[in-house]
């Protein structure tokens, strides 16, 4: 698996040494509960104990997820207070020393018990903040922990997939200036075509990339915080607190939201924030997941073709049974990641259609999988693409080997022109190269030969007036048209500034782990 070397705190929280531990289980602390049996005796997701990074495994975590929880109730105990609740500094202050000592195995207890996890976890850091217990929760309903953490989550989680995405489209960009004159043959319906550059094709893949880096940036941007909004999102409880003052109930969900990080709450919610939001999130990921599976069966194809190869270490296998095979197995890797990203926005789309009225809890234990998921799995195959754009291998002669066996065929319109300009007639020499291409093609597909039309053309005296043009007609860079401007144009023009805001963390290498 291939990481990315990123700070080993994700806002200021520790990121712990994964214990082999699927996501969503307990991450440590006192050794005990579900985390003891994760191992090589239960199942273990493989986005989290294989594939996915350190830094994007944690934020998903359940210490990550439950501290901020704590966090939550935190804010919302000192805007509470600083608006005229009887709240002490005593109760704020045992609430800050207590925020990471989580005792996961006293909280799994409480949830057996009371089949409620917010109201086991309030008990939890009610346990250790007794001073503060009556004030922990004040006012609030589930969702204002659990929803407003996953957007605290989702928005942070963006943040790690941002540079990531900034970071394969920068190492594809230099690939596509270095190699932006590099003729190489085009297909349509995998079919010989008309001549392009390897750069060319590249900034096909940028492009879509680019698009990707936008969409994610948008959809990050445009996160709102659910907020301080009680059970039906009609902030009743919150008012009956402040005894009917509806200003200081605006002021208490502008506080917490500003603490938050979030620059706008919902004005309108249900008990939940609208599950649209986790269709626009996972849509803009499956987007990605398109993408980067097209650039890998691209990168496939060509190594089947021995034209490009992704990075293939000294000591790496191949096969078990052929030691000659070099398989593209991170570009498959990519593919087979990238189609389970594209399949989990069928999730929130058939959640968010049946969320009755206000909330039903089937999204609960849906969405538990298919977020953390999606943000693993597209943190996977970003890092994974990095490797992979950080080695391409291109092989020039392979790449004019198949030029020369297409290009005669091709360049049969410039050799027409020619034999006119020269003063032949134009259906004559038609008739002419027909007979002979044929007869080449013959050769190609009916002894396996190699494509002579050229040679024939030259042992023809009807064409002895251009003979001397062939070299020149048959120069693939005059087959190429405004590929290689194309190329530098889009990369000064679109990818270069679209790239200036993460230049900071360009220089991360991805690293090889499985």
């Amino acid at each position: 698996m291939f990481r990315s070397r990123t700070s080993a705190s994700v806002l200021g929280v520790p990121v712990r040494p994964r214990r082999g531990c699927v996501f969503g289980m307990a991450a440590g602390g006192d050794g005990g509960g579900r985390e003891a049996a994760c191992g090589h005796d239960s199942y273990r997701s493989p986005l989290a104990s294989r594939y996915a990074s350190p830094e994007m495994c944690f934020v998903f975590s359940d210490r990550y997820k439950f501290r901020t929880w704590r966090q939550l109730w935190l804010w919302l105990a000192e805007a509470e207070q600083t608006l005229g609740l009887p709240i002490t500094d005593e109760q704020i202050q045992e609430m800050k020393s207590n925020l990471d000592n989580i005792d996961f195995k006293m909280a799994a207890e409480e949830e057996k018990q009371l089949r409620h996890d917010v109201m086991a976890h309030v008990h939890t850091f009610a346990h250790c903040c007794p001073k503060a217990a009556g004030i922990i929760h004040l006012g609030a309903t589930s969702c204002y922990v659990g929803d407003n953490t996953d957007l605290i989550i989702l928005r942070n989680a963006f943040d790690l997939l941002l540079p990531k995405l900034a970071r394969v489209i920068s190492r594809l960009a230099d690939f596509a200036k270095e190699r932006a004159d590099l003729p190489t043959l085009g297909f349509t319906h995998f079919q010989p075509a008309q001549l392009t550059t390897v750069g060319k094709r590249c900034c096909l893949w940028i492009q879509d990339l680019c698009m990707d880096l936008q969409n994610l940036k948008r959809v990050r941007d445009d996160l709102r915080f659910r907020g301080v909004k009680g059970t039906t999102g009609t902030q009743a409880s919150f008012l009956q607190l402040f005894e009917g003052d509806d200003q200081k109930v605006e002021q208490l969900d502008k506080m917490v939201t500003e603490k938050a990080g979030f620059k706008r709450a919902f004005i309108i919610t249900g008990q939940t924030y609208t599950r649209k939001i986790d269709i626009e999130v996972l849509s803009v990921l499956a987007s990605l997941g398109a993408s980067v599976h097209k650039i890998c069966t691209d990168i496939r194809l060509l190594a089947s073709l021995k034209e490009l190869e992704e990075p293939f270490e000294k000591q790496q296998i191949g096969s078990s049974a052929m030691p000659y095979k070099r398989n593209p197995m991170r570009s498959e890797r990519c593919c087979s990641l990238a189609r389970h990203l594209m399949t989990l926005v069928m999730d929130p789309l058939q959640t968010a259609s049946v969320q009755w009225f206000e909330r039903t809890l089937d999204d609960s234990a849906n969405r538990r999988m298919c977020l953390a998921e999606a943000f693993l799995t597209a943190d996977t195959i970003l890092n994974t693409l990095q490797n992979i754009s950080e080695g391409l291998v291109v092989y020039p002669r392979v790449i004019e080997r198949r030029i020369r066996q297409e290009l005669p065929f091709m360049a049969t319109e410039s050799i027409i022109m020619a034999m006119v300009k020269a003063g032949g007639n134009r259906q004559d020499c038609h008739e002419k190269i027909r007979v002979l291409s044929h007869q080449a093609a013959a050769v190609v597909k009916q002894e396996g030969g190699d494509n002579d039309l050229i040679e024939r053309i030259q042992a023809d005296a009807y064409f002895s007036p251009i003979h001397s043009q062939l070299d020149h007609l048959l120069d693939p860079s005059s087959f190429t048209g405004r590929a290689s401007q194309q190329v530098r144009r889009f990369l000064e023009e679109e990818v270069h500034p679209l790239l200036r805001p993460y230049e900071s963390v360009m220089k991360v290498k991805a690293e090889l782990c499985l």
